[in-house]
Parts: structure tokens; sequence; C-alpha cells
């Protein structure tokens, strides 16, 4: 078995999916951590189900580069599930239900009645599951990863203090002259973008996992915010590592078994949370 799975790291697609699965993870856990403080982390869940509607789009279309279709439908979605998530009439968890549904039946009706779509099943569990859909990536998607993850990180050391400052205290930071509206725009375009990359782990109805879990876990064990990055950044990383050595390993889904590893991952932080709390 140690043979066989040293065995496909002569590969280039297992390399290309590491980097890229490192590198989501990454970006995944920076900004997980402002979601879950914000309370924003239903917009994760609901742009994971718009990306899939996106996707369908892309599909029946047939558009070569997906992200083309994917990429400006789901900011779109992330400004609109922020707005309409302050209105009075609409609050967040109902907007949510609104397009995060509506996306994700009209994503499977649009392959169900579109001409050619004969293997729809598999077609929609790839989208919603990525059972291996990563290790079907080329040179150009590693590069388009590795560009859009570091603009990722850089809008978050570069803008560091205002994030910081606009995810503790808004009243505070609006007081001061920091324009919030815009940060928290910022912050859903950038999650949009985080989600759009990770369509290709996780699927796009496992991906909010990826966000929040990692983020849930580190706030069980360290007390300051920078504390809290660092670890949820770490987590992130090896669990994504041991999900995919998990899965070359005994031949299970990629994004089931990430997962899975978080979900792990989370179980033992809160237990080690609570031994430190009582000790």
């Amino acid at each position: 078995m140690l043979k066989e799975f040293f065995g496909y790291f002569s590969y280039d697609m297992v390399w290309f999916a590491l980097i890229v699965g490192i590198l989501i993870a990454l970006c995944s856990a920076l900004f997980g951590v402002i979601l879950v403080l914000k309370r924003f982390s239903f917009i994760g869940d609901g742009l994971s189900h718009v990306a899939f509607g996106a996707t369908a789009i892309a599909t029946v279309l047939s558009v070569t580069d997906s992200v083309m279709i994917v990429m400006p439908i789901t900011v779109a979605a992330a400004i609109l599930l922020l707005k309409t998530g302050k209105s009075s009439k609409l609050k967040g968890d109902a907007a949510v239900a609104v397009i995060s549904v509506g996306a994700l039946a009209l994503g499977y009706l649009i392959m169900s009645i579109a001409p050619g779509s004969s293997n729809v099943a598999g077609d929609v569990c790839s989208a919603l599951f990525a059972s291996a859909s990563i290790l079907y990536l080329d040179t150009a998607d590693v590069i388009l990863c590795a560009v859009m993850s570091a603009a990722v990180i850089a809008v978050f050391v570069l803008l560091y203090n205002k994030i910081f400052a606009v995810t503790f205290d808004e009243d505070f930071a609006r007081a001061v002259g920091v324009r919030t509206s815009l940060y928290n725009i910022l912050i859903a375009v950038v999650t949009a973008v985080i989600i759009v990359m990770a369509m290709k782990l996780v699927g796009s109805l496992l991906i909010s996992a990826l966000i929040i879990f990692p983020a849930l876990s580190a706030m069980r064990i360290m007390k300051s915010f920078r504390g809290v990055v660092i670890f949820s950044c770490i987590l992130s990383v090896v669990c994504t590592l041991l999900g995919f050595f998990a899965a070359l390993l005994f031949d299970l889904p990629i994004g089931p078994a990430i997962v899975a590893a978080d979900i792990v991952a989370f179980c033992g932080c809160m237990l080690v949370g609570k031994l430190v709390r009582r000790s």
C-alpha cells in the first residue's frame, strides 16, 4: 500500500492538487475566522449553492473556463446577500435561504433539462462533492489559484488593522472614520473568490465546512485573534493534507475525506479546550 501511495507522487496531477489544496486551505482559514466572528458564516453556505448554480450554467453553455461565469455570478451574489441580509424586510438567514436554495434547485433543473445532459447524476455529484475533480487540474489552473490566493492573502495582511476593527467593533470603527460598509463588501467578495477556488477541492456543498471548522476549532483553544488565525491556518492545512492522503490510500472521495478530517480535529479541539479550562 505504501509503495502504491508514494507512487502517486510521480504524477504531476497529484502535486498540482497538493499545491492548490494547501493554498485554498490557507485562504479559507484566514477569512473563515472573520466570517465566524462577524456571524457571516451564513454567506459562505449561501454562496456555495450559488456557485453550483453558476457551474450548471457554465456546463450547459459548454464554457471551457467555467470560472469566467462562476466568479462574477458568485461575487454579485455575495454583495446581494450582504445588502439584503441587513434589510429590515429580509433578514440574513431568510436571504440566504431564498438565494441559496433557489440557486441549488435551478442549477439541478438546468442540468436536467439541458440537451446532452446524459450524465446528470454524475455531473451533479462531482459539482456538489468534488470526489476527485481536483486531480484534473492543469498548469493554468494552478497558476490561477496561486494568483488568486496571493491576492486574498495580500488583502488580509495589508488591511489587517481595518479588518480587525470591523470584525470586533463595527460601530467604533465607523465612528473613527473606517468605511465599514466597504470593508464588509470586500470581505464578502473575498469569500466568494475563496468559494470559487474551493469548489474543485471539496465541492460546493462542503465548502462552508472548510471555511468554518478550522476557525471554530481554533477558538476552542486559542484566546487571541492572532493566535486563532495562525492556529486555524495550520490546522486547515494539516486537515487538508490528512484528508487528501487518506483519500489516496483508501480510495475515498477527496472532498468528504478532507471535511471528515476537519470534523475529527474540531472534536479533538473541543476536548482539549474543556480539559484546559478544567485544569
